[in-house]
Protein backbone atom coordinates (compact mmCIF):
# COMPACT_ATOMS: atom_id res chain seq x y z
CA UNK A 1 0.00 0.00 0.00
CA UNK A 2 1.14 3.52 -0.54
CA UNK A 3 2.74 4.86 2.49
CA UNK A 4 2.85 8.81 3.04
CA UNK A 5 6.02 9.34 1.39
CA UNK A 6 4.99 8.00 -1.70
CA UNK A 7 1.55 9.67 -1.54
CA UNK A 8 3.45 13.15 -0.95
CA UNK A 9 5.68 11.90 -3.73
CA UNK A 10 3.37 11.06 -6.43
CA UNK A 11 1.84 14.60 -5.18
CA UNK A 12 4.69 17.06 -6.08
CA UNK A 13 5.09 15.09 -9.13
CA UNK A 14 1.72 15.68 -10.87
CA UNK A 15 1.12 19.29 -9.53
CA UNK A 16 3.33 20.96 -11.85
CA UNK A 17 1.08 19.26 -14.76
CA UNK A 18 -2.08 20.08 -13.93
CA UNK A 19 -1.90 23.54 -11.64
CA UNK A 20 -3.67 26.41 -13.81
CA UNK A 21 -4.62 23.95 -15.75
CA UNK A 22 -7.88 23.78 -17.02
CA UNK A 23 -10.27 20.72 -17.30
CA UNK A 24 -11.37 20.21 -20.45
CA UNK A 25 -13.12 16.51 -20.05
CA UNK A 26 -13.62 13.70 -17.50
CA UNK A 27 -13.85 10.63 -18.33
CA UNK A 28 -15.02 7.34 -15.75
CA UNK A 29 -14.53 3.69 -17.23
CA UNK A 30 -15.25 1.58 -14.14
CA UNK A 31 -17.47 3.99 -10.85
CA UNK A 32 -17.20 1.43 -8.52
CA UNK A 33 -13.94 1.71 -6.54
CA UNK A 34 -14.13 1.48 -3.02
CA UNK A 35 -17.01 4.25 -2.95
CA UNK A 36 -18.70 5.04 -6.07
CA UNK A 37 -16.94 8.07 -8.31
CA UNK A 38 -20.03 10.31 -8.20
CA UNK A 39 -21.93 10.12 -11.27
CA UNK A 40 -22.45 13.96 -11.93
CA UNK A 41 -18.53 14.37 -11.37
CA UNK A 42 -17.89 16.22 -14.96
CA UNK A 43 -20.97 18.84 -14.27
CA UNK A 44 -18.44 19.82 -11.49
CA UNK A 45 -15.49 19.45 -12.78
CA UNK A 46 -15.74 20.53 -16.65
CA UNK A 47 -14.28 23.93 -17.37
CA UNK A 48 -12.61 24.76 -14.24
CA UNK A 49 -9.09 25.19 -13.50
CA UNK A 50 -6.91 23.22 -10.87
CA UNK A 51 -5.79 26.07 -8.46
CA UNK A 52 -3.69 23.44 -6.15
CA UNK A 53 -2.54 20.05 -5.53
CA UNK A 54 -2.55 19.60 -1.76
CA UNK A 55 -2.25 16.28 0.37
CA UNK A 56 -4.14 15.76 3.73
CA UNK A 57 -2.93 12.25 5.12
CA UNK A 58 -2.99 9.96 2.49
CA UNK A 59 -5.65 12.20 0.80
CA UNK A 60 -5.10 13.87 -2.54
CA UNK A 61 -6.74 17.33 -3.02
CA UNK A 62 -7.29 18.89 -6.20
CA UNK A 63 -8.59 22.15 -5.18
CA UNK A 64 -11.08 23.86 -7.43
CA UNK A 65 -12.74 27.05 -7.17
CA UNK A 66 -16.08 25.56 -6.41
CA UNK A 67 -15.22 22.13 -4.16
CA UNK A 68 -12.27 19.87 -3.99
CA UNK A 69 -11.58 16.67 -5.52
CA UNK A 70 -10.51 13.83 -3.31
CA UNK A 71 -8.76 10.71 -4.51
CA UNK A 72 -7.10 7.89 -2.54
CA UNK A 73 -4.43 5.73 -3.98
CA UNK A 74 -6.28 2.94 -1.86
CA UNK A 75 -3.96 -0.74 -1.39
CA UNK A 76 -2.59 -0.62 -5.57
CA UNK A 77 -3.36 2.63 -7.12
CA UNK A 78 -1.35 5.20 -9.02
CA UNK A 79 -1.32 8.35 -10.83
CA UNK A 80 0.29 9.48 -14.14
CA UNK A 81 0.36 12.26 -16.45
CA UNK A 82 0.32 10.87 -19.72
CA UNK A 83 -0.50 12.27 -23.77
CA UNK A 84 -4.52 12.62 -23.93
CA UNK A 85 -4.40 10.11 -27.18
CA UNK A 86 -2.76 7.45 -24.63
CA UNK A 87 -5.29 4.17 -24.87
CA UNK A 88 -6.78 2.88 -21.58
CA UNK A 89 -5.39 -0.35 -19.72
CA UNK A 90 -7.35 -2.56 -17.95
CA UNK A 91 -7.50 -0.83 -14.52
CA UNK A 92 -7.53 2.89 -15.91
CA UNK A 93 -10.37 3.55 -14.46
CA UNK A 94 -10.74 7.46 -14.43
CA UNK A 95 -9.23 9.95 -16.42
CA UNK A 96 -9.20 14.02 -16.28
CA UNK A 97 -8.31 15.71 -19.06
CA UNK A 98 -6.80 18.64 -19.95
CA UNK A 99 -5.66 20.29 -23.01
CA UNK A 100 -1.92 19.00 -23.44
CA UNK A 101 -2.07 15.56 -20.68
CA UNK A 102 -4.42 13.86 -18.76
CA UNK A 103 -4.22 12.75 -14.96
CA UNK A 104 -4.73 8.72 -15.28
CA UNK A 105 -5.94 6.75 -12.23
CA UNK A 106 -4.77 3.27 -12.27
CA UNK A 107 -6.67 0.59 -9.84
CA UNK A 108 -6.38 -2.76 -9.95
CA UNK A 109 -7.68 -3.71 -6.87
CA UNK A 110 -10.02 -0.68 -7.13
CA UNK A 111 -9.91 -0.17 -3.44
CA UNK A 112 -8.86 3.90 -4.16
CA UNK A 113 -11.20 6.57 -4.41
CA UNK A 114 -12.51 9.38 -6.69
CA UNK A 115 -15.22 11.59 -4.54
CA UNK A 116 -16.15 15.08 -4.96
CA UNK A 117 -16.61 18.19 -2.14
CA UNK A 118 -17.84 21.34 -2.22
CA UNK A 119 -17.95 21.77 0.91
CA UNK A 120 -14.80 22.32 3.60
CA UNK A 121 -12.11 19.56 3.34
CA UNK A 122 -11.65 19.87 6.49
CA UNK A 123 -15.36 18.79 7.70
CA UNK A 124 -15.63 15.91 5.52
CA UNK A 125 -16.69 13.08 7.22
CA UNK A 126 -12.99 10.84 5.73
CA UNK A 127 -10.95 13.72 6.84
CA UNK A 128 -12.40 15.88 9.83
CA UNK A 129 -11.45 13.24 12.69
CA UNK A 130 -7.45 13.25 11.39
CA UNK A 131 -5.00 13.77 13.76
CA UNK A 132 -1.85 16.13 13.16
CA UNK A 133 0.18 16.01 9.81
CA UNK A 134 3.49 14.36 11.33
CA UNK A 135 5.58 16.33 9.58
CA UNK A 136 4.10 19.61 11.25
CA UNK A 137 4.64 21.76 13.88
CA UNK A 138 1.69 20.35 15.57
CA UNK A 139 3.27 16.82 16.12
CA UNK A 140 5.89 16.82 18.56
CA UNK A 141 7.03 14.56 21.77
CA UNK A 142 4.97 16.47 24.51
CA UNK A 143 1.45 15.98 21.86
CA UNK A 144 2.40 12.38 21.94
CA UNK A 145 3.22 11.85 25.32
CA UNK A 146 -0.28 13.47 25.79
CA UNK A 147 -2.01 11.37 23.78
CA UNK A 148 -0.54 8.16 25.17
CA UNK A 149 -1.61 9.10 28.70
CA UNK A 150 -4.39 6.17 29.94
CA UNK A 151 -3.74 4.08 26.75
CA UNK A 152 -2.37 0.46 27.44
CA UNK A 153 -2.09 -0.28 23.78
CA UNK A 154 1.29 -1.12 22.21
CA UNK A 155 3.47 1.95 21.26
CA UNK A 156 3.21 0.79 17.53
CA UNK A 157 -0.83 1.17 17.25
CA UNK A 158 -0.45 4.39 18.73
CA UNK A 159 1.68 5.80 16.42
CA UNK A 160 -0.53 3.98 13.45
CA UNK A 161 -3.38 5.30 14.67
CA UNK A 162 -5.10 7.85 12.03
CA UNK A 163 -6.66 10.19 14.95
CA UNK A 164 -3.32 10.43 16.69
CA UNK A 165 -1.34 11.30 13.75
CA UNK A 166 -1.45 10.66 10.58
CA UNK A 167 0.61 8.75 7.87
CA UNK A 168 2.93 6.70 10.31
CA UNK A 169 2.53 3.37 8.34
CA UNK A 170 3.56 0.26 8.74
CA UNK A 171 7.11 0.44 7.44
CA UNK A 172 7.87 3.92 8.64
CA UNK A 173 6.44 3.34 12.71
CA UNK A 174 9.17 0.34 12.16
CA UNK A 175 11.62 2.14 11.43
CA UNK A 176 11.21 5.10 13.46
CA UNK A 177 10.56 3.06 16.92
CA UNK A 178 13.84 1.07 16.29
CA UNK A 179 15.62 4.13 15.72
CA UNK A 180 14.28 5.61 19.07
CA UNK A 181 15.06 2.26 20.67
CA UNK A 182 11.70 1.72 22.01
CA UNK A 183 9.98 -1.93 21.53
CA UNK A 184 7.08 -1.90 19.53
CA UNK A 185 4.52 -3.97 21.78
CA UNK A 186 5.61 -1.71 24.71
CA UNK A 187 2.83 -0.20 25.99
CA UNK A 188 1.96 3.25 24.96
CA UNK A 189 1.39 4.51 28.63
CA UNK A 190 4.78 3.48 30.04
CA UNK A 191 6.92 5.16 28.14
CA UNK A 192 8.52 8.29 29.45
CA UNK A 193 8.12 12.18 27.88
CA UNK A 194 11.83 11.89 26.96
CA UNK A 195 11.78 9.06 24.54
CA UNK A 196 8.23 10.37 23.23
CA UNK A 197 10.32 13.67 22.38
CA UNK A 198 13.29 10.88 20.40
CA UNK A 199 10.27 9.30 18.89
CA UNK A 200 8.58 12.33 17.41
CA UNK A 201 11.89 13.44 16.36
CA UNK A 202 12.86 9.92 14.37
CA UNK A 203 9.04 9.65 12.88
CA UNK A 204 9.81 13.20 11.55
CA UNK A 205 13.38 12.55 10.27
CA UNK A 206 12.54 8.61 8.72
CA UNK A 207 9.50 10.18 6.53
CA UNK A 208 11.42 13.88 5.48
CA UNK A 209 14.14 11.29 4.35
CA UNK A 210 11.75 9.35 2.69
CA UNK A 211 9.95 11.70 1.09
CA UNK A 212 13.38 13.24 -0.30
CA UNK A 213 14.46 9.56 -1.62
CA UNK A 214 11.43 9.88 -3.51
CA UNK A 215 11.02 13.17 -4.69
CA UNK A 216 14.56 12.37 -6.47
CA UNK A 217 14.08 8.93 -7.43
CA UNK A 218 10.84 8.97 -8.81
CA UNK A 219 11.63 11.22 -11.95
CA UNK A 220 9.10 10.68 -14.22
CA UNK A 221 5.26 10.42 -13.71
CA UNK A 222 4.71 9.97 -17.92
CA UNK A 223 5.55 6.19 -17.59
CA UNK A 224 3.23 4.27 -20.24
CA UNK A 225 3.83 1.40 -18.59
CA UNK A 226 1.66 1.87 -15.69
CA UNK A 227 4.74 1.43 -12.80
CA UNK A 228 4.52 3.81 -9.84
CA UNK A 229 8.20 3.78 -9.99
CA UNK A 230 8.05 4.44 -6.02
CA UNK A 231 11.11 4.81 -4.77
CA UNK A 232 13.55 2.03 -3.04
CA UNK A 233 13.53 2.32 0.61
CA UNK A 234 16.98 2.00 2.76
CA UNK A 235 15.36 0.26 6.14
CA UNK A 236 17.15 -1.06 8.69
CA UNK A 237 14.58 -3.28 10.40
CA UNK A 238 11.13 -3.59 8.23
CA UNK A 239 11.23 -7.01 6.33
CA UNK A 240 14.58 -8.15 8.18
CA UNK A 241 13.35 -10.87 10.28
CA UNK A 242 16.59 -13.43 10.95
CA UNK A 243 19.12 -10.77 9.48
CA UNK A 244 21.80 -9.43 11.96
CA UNK A 245 20.87 -5.82 14.06
CA UNK A 246 22.57 -2.89 12.67
CA UNK A 247 22.86 -1.64 16.21
CA UNK A 248 24.25 -5.04 18.27
CA UNK A 249 23.93 -8.13 15.26
CA UNK A 250 21.41 -9.99 16.88
CA UNK A 251 19.10 -11.46 14.83
CA UNK A 252 16.50 -9.23 14.26
CA UNK A 253 12.91 -10.37 15.07
CA UNK A 254 9.24 -10.65 13.82
CA UNK A 255 5.78 -10.61 15.48
CA UNK A 256 2.30 -9.57 14.87
CA UNK A 257 1.25 -6.44 16.67
CA UNK A 258 -2.19 -5.34 15.50
CA UNK A 259 -2.59 -7.60 13.19
CA UNK A 260 0.63 -6.38 11.05
CA UNK A 261 4.17 -7.78 10.83
CA UNK A 262 6.77 -5.38 13.29
CA UNK A 263 10.76 -6.13 13.13
CA UNK A 264 12.74 -5.40 15.87
CA UNK A 265 15.43 -6.04 17.63
CA UNK A 266 14.62 -7.64 21.22
CA UNK A 267 18.26 -6.63 22.93
CA UNK A 268 18.58 -2.76 21.43
CA UNK A 269 14.56 -1.87 22.11
CA UNK A 270 13.24 -2.15 24.82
Amino acid sequence: MPELPEVETTRSGIAPHIEGQRITGVIIRQPRLRWLIPNDLAQHLKGRKIQSVERRAKYLLLNLSNGTLIMHLGMSGSLRILPRATEPGKHDHFDLQFKTCCLRFHDPRRFGAVLWTDQSVADHPLISHLGPEPLSADFTGAYLHQQAQGRHVAVKNLIMDGKVVVGVGNIYANEALFRSRILPSRAANRISAARYLQLADEIKQVLAAAIKRGGTTLRDFQQEDGKPGYFAQELLVYGKAGEPCPGCGEPLKQKRIGQRSSFYCGKCQR
